[in-house]
This record gives C-alpha cells, sequence and structure tokens, in this order.
C-alpha cells in the first residue's frame, strides 16, 4: 500500500493544479497565457514541474487576511456583496408563491377532468344494455 502513496500524491497535485488552473480567472493567471499554463500542466504533471510550477509563479496568490487587516476591516469590505440567503431573498420567495399558486391550478385542473372522468365511467355502467340490472330472469324450463 505505501509504495503507491507517492504515486497517489503526485496524481493528486497534478489533478488539484489541472482544476485551479481552469477555474482561475484569466486576470489573475501570471506570466503566460491559462492555455499555455494548462499544456504546461498536463505535460509535465508526471515530474511535477507543471503542478509546481503553475502553484509557485502561475497564478496571483492573495494574502489570507487581505494585507494585514484587522478582522473586522475584512468583514466590512467582503460584507457589501449582493448574495442573499434564499429564505430572505423576496424574488426567490415570489417565484415560490408563483410556482404555487402554478400547481395549485393544474391540480384543480386534475381533479376536475378525474370528476369528469368518473362521471362518464358511472353513466356508461348505468346505461350498460347488458349489465347486471337489465338481464333478465333465465327461462324455466
Amino acid at each position: 500500500m505505501l509504495r503507491y502513496l507517492p504515486f497517489l500524491l503526485i496524481l493528486a497535485l497534478w489533478i488539484y493544479a489541472f482544476i485551479d488552473c481552469l477555474n482561475t480567472p484569466e486576470s489573475q493567471v501570471r506570466g503566460l497565457p491559462k492555455v499555455v499554463w494548462v499544456i504546461i500542466i498536463l505535460l509535465f504533471g508526471e515530474v511535477l514541474l507543471g503542478p509546481i510550477a503553475w502553484l509557485v509563479a502561475g497564478k496571483q496568490r492573495q494574502p489570507a487576511r487581505g494585507g494585514g487587516s484587522t478582522p473586522s476591516e475584512w468583514h466590512r469590505r467582503h460584507s457589501s456583496a449582493k448574495w442573499v440567503a434564499p429564505d430572505d431573498n423576496p424574488e426567490f420567495l415570489r417565484s415560490l408563491k408563483d410556482e404555487n399558486k402554478k400547481d395549485e391550478a393544474l391540480l384543480k385542473d386534475w381533479e376536475a377532468d378525474l370528476r369528469r372522468r368518473e362521471e362518464e365511467l358511472r353513466r356508461k355502467e348505468g346505461e350498460a344494455p347488458n349489465g347486471p340490472e337489465d338481464t333478465p330472469p333465465p327461462a324455466k324450463g
């Protein structure tokens, strides 16, 4: 099992670098165009040169705390995002209400169609010429 560990670590680093390169916006890629970095990672992945080169020189890394600022400053700078949780988003809640109305209307249509079909079946059973009620008693012989 341990003899496979180096191979698995190389493979994991190779896959991580490849996916990281694909997901990185073009504006954050340094040195070479993004397509060239992908080719370098793929060609030199087995010897770790491509993935390590990407991780060291290919992508702009941002500091962990935004340049040494305090956590409250970082939160203030990043809390201006427009993302809102679905249960607080009025547009999402409105879309749920609209969907609910459509579903209720569809359900009413289905129920009305079911009632109509049941009535048709009852009428057909009642009008059957050779139904059990219309059968004359057997003749005695």
